[in-house]
């Protein structure tokens, strides 16, 4: 039932993740259309004969229909979407994971572009750059006032062009000028290393295309590194989701085989849908199984799953699976509560709609639709705490988000109140840049989840958190 669909998706810019994620299933259109509502298709037709003959200055006529299309989709949810020529590139852009561009993965300090680390291979790599690198120019354009976004579009562009950074170096003190030639990019969704004698440690950015592949090559690197290994973190957090088949080959490499991951429902048959721990539920058209050579002390071996507020989608899908089936221990904030499933249909050769068609359910029947999931053991983000959490997005922030569909949702009156407080502690500290506190590179020595979830694998005292409380869902406001 489920596996006769073709599975696709998408993956969300790092700036935006969690707002835009996204678990897709391609599907046939219905057979036959309700019937139409002649009066109102009338007035829109007047309307736009009326823009036609009478606005101030001429309008295009397919930007009208398009824009007209745009916000009949944009009204459903805040995850339906139209795409034309531009946004259904990107689209499929995110699903493979290539793009061109100079191959670093970025985020931003201090309103300047911060480079994480070079993509391996990569015209960056290869020019040089190093991670904390800051980008204070693209070509002539000064960073600070762009936003993450608009820095990224600017360093991409076509094959075997050319894009001028302009570096700060603080550890060396120096600002220097690299030309780079763009090329294409394969993004690395997968990282992970053994961080100490027994333990290792696997981190899920993104669910792409080679995320399956990636992710069977690590645990192999892992398992000879390492081959008595006594307990393994798969880091998920601010996963903004991705591929479902991805996602259930995933939770499959930890579960046993025909075990539940996840189930859909909608208004259509083919919405509704059982996934399970089989090959011919991921696997793609043609290939064998991608999890056939991975060890057999992973089905057993210790495991925790890290989440927080920015792991939504395909991250809830894997971290719902394995909690449910008591496969892992989950711990983190909650997560973000992305439990819809879109649909992408081409209405011609280069542009499609995005429309929701089913919520997905636990494989013990629960929604985590605007909800999330719930960690076993709530884990702050430093030993101080996660005072900014609050303000962090989450679905059910979102305007016009889809309900759980499993009872009334509750307003928490303490919310605003939080966030408000947290707010001003953030303006106090902005202030005072010294004295904030940057949230340590995950999987380094500093990160303070992991090294709670080291603990948790070990039987150590956790240092679980005083002040998160699980979230309810809240009622929108209409």
């Amino acid at each position: 039932m489920g596996h006769k669909l073709k599975i696709t998706g998408w993956v969300a810019a790092g700036a935006v993740a969690g707002v835009l994620t996204t678990v897709s299933l391609q599907t046939v259109a219905r057979g036959s259309l309700a019937p139409l509502p002649l009066e109102e298709l009338q007035q829109l037709a007047a309307v736009f004969g009326m823009i036609k003959s009478d606005y101030v200055e001429p309008v295009d006529e397919s930007k009208l229909i398009s824009d007209a299309i745009s916000g009949m989709v944009s009204g459903l949810d805040p995850h339906s979407q139209y795409f034309d020529k531009k946004s259904f590139k990107e689209f499929r852009e995110g699903t493979s994971g290539r793009f061109v561009g100079v191959g670093i993965e970025i985020t931003q300090e201090d309103g300047l572009v911060k480079v994480v680390s070079p993509i391996e291979g990569s015209p960056a790599f290869r020019a040089g750059l190093k991670p904390n690198d800051l980008i204070t120019k693209i070509d002539d354009t000064a960073v600070r006032g762009l936003t993450l976004n608009e820095a990224v579009k600017r360093m991409r562009g076509d094959a075997n062009t050319k894009v001028r950074l302009t570096i700060f170096r603080k550890d060396e003190n120096r600002t220097f000028p690299v030309t780079i030639t763009r090329e294409e990019i394969r993004t690395q969704s997968v990282r992970g290393k053994v961080v100490e004698p027994g333990y290792a440690w696997i981190r899920l950015s993104q669910f792409q295309e080679r995320t399956v592949d990636d992710f069977v090559k690590k645990v192999d690197e892992i398992y000879k590194a390492e081959p008595n290994l006594k307990g393994l973190v798969l880091d998920l957090r601010n996963d903004p989701g991705g591929l479902l088949d991805a996602a259930v080959a995933v939770s499959a490499a930890f579960l046993p085989e025909n075990s539940t991951v996840v189930t859909t429902d909608g208004q259509l048959a083919e919405s509704k849908a059982v996934y399970k721990a089989a090959p011919e539920f991921y696997q793609r058209r043609g290939g064998s199984d991608p999890l056939r050579s991975l060890p057999a002390a992973l089905k057993s071996v210790p495991l925790v799953v890290l989440v927080n507020e920015g792991s939504a989608s395909a991250s809830e899908i894997v971290a719902g699976a394995l909690q449910d089936h008591k496969r892992a221990t989950v711990m983190g904030s909650q997560t973000f509560g992305k439990g819809s499933v879109q649909t992408v249909r081409p209405l011609g050769p280069d542009t499609g709609l995005k429309i929701t068609t089913a919520r997905y359910y636990t494989p013990s029947g629960t929604s985590i639709q605007a909800r999330g999931i719930v960690p076993n053991v709530m884990i702050d983000d430093t030993a101080e705490g996660s005072p900014f959490a609050v303000l962090r997005m989450r679905e059910a922030d979102l305007d016009k988000h889809l309900s759980s569909g499993q009872g009334p949702e509750k307003k928490d009156p303490e919310l605003d109140k939080l966030r408000e407080e947290a707010r001003k502690q953030l303006e106090a500290e902005a202030l005072n840049p010294g004295s904030t506190n940057k949230t340590p590179e995950y999987g380094s020595g500093k990160d303070f989840p992991l090294q709670q979830a080291l603990a948790q694998l070990k039987g150590q005292p956790v240092l679980v958190s005083k002040t998160q409380v699980e979230r309810k869902e809240e009622k929108k406001e209409n």
